[in-house]
């Protein structure tokens, strides 16, 4: 499994979460979104919403009817009822879980410390890549 560290500074987690849900998308997956906090949620599928007629990504709640055919779905635990390969760990908590070809933990100023606590956790990890990435302006610079 692939574990991307993304440190957002610019730009709010709704908005980096939607920049990687196309690239998931254009992949042709699936995608979980956790976060234990509900607004956060509304406000991630709300940003996903709002890509445009043309590249709107399609999202729902874990708990709504028919979330298992939803192509991102959102959810406030790792569980894959849409058959995600993907997972983003968008409220700064890395959460153990299985079955995912990559994950990514967003974090900010306020959840840094944990962000390299959980680093440090993974180094011993069997089949685990990781990856760092930060915002530079606009974009995003991968740093290890």
């Amino acid at each position: 499994m692939k574990v991307d560290f993304w440190q957002i500074s610019r730009d709010p987690a709704p908005k980096v979460v939607a920049l990687i849900a196309q690239r998931v998308m254009d992949a042709g997956e699936r995608l979980l979104v956790v976060s234990s906090d509900a607004a956060q949620r509304d406000a991630i599928s709300r940003e996903l919403w709002k890509a445009g007629p043309e590249s709107f990504l399609a999202n729902g709640d874990a708990s709504a009817p028919g979330a298992e055919r939803q192509p991102i779905l959102l959810s406030a635990v790792p569980d894959p009822v849409n058959g995600a390969s993907h997972v983003i760990f968008a409220d700064g908590e890395y959460r153990e879980s299985t079955g995912f070809a990559r994950a990514f933990l967003l974090f900010d100023e306020a959840t840094v410390q944990a962000a390299r606590a959980i680093w440090k956790s993974l180094d011993d990890a069997e089949g685990l890549e990781r990856a760092f990435f930060r915002q530079d302006g606009g974009k995003w610079i991968k740093v290890a």
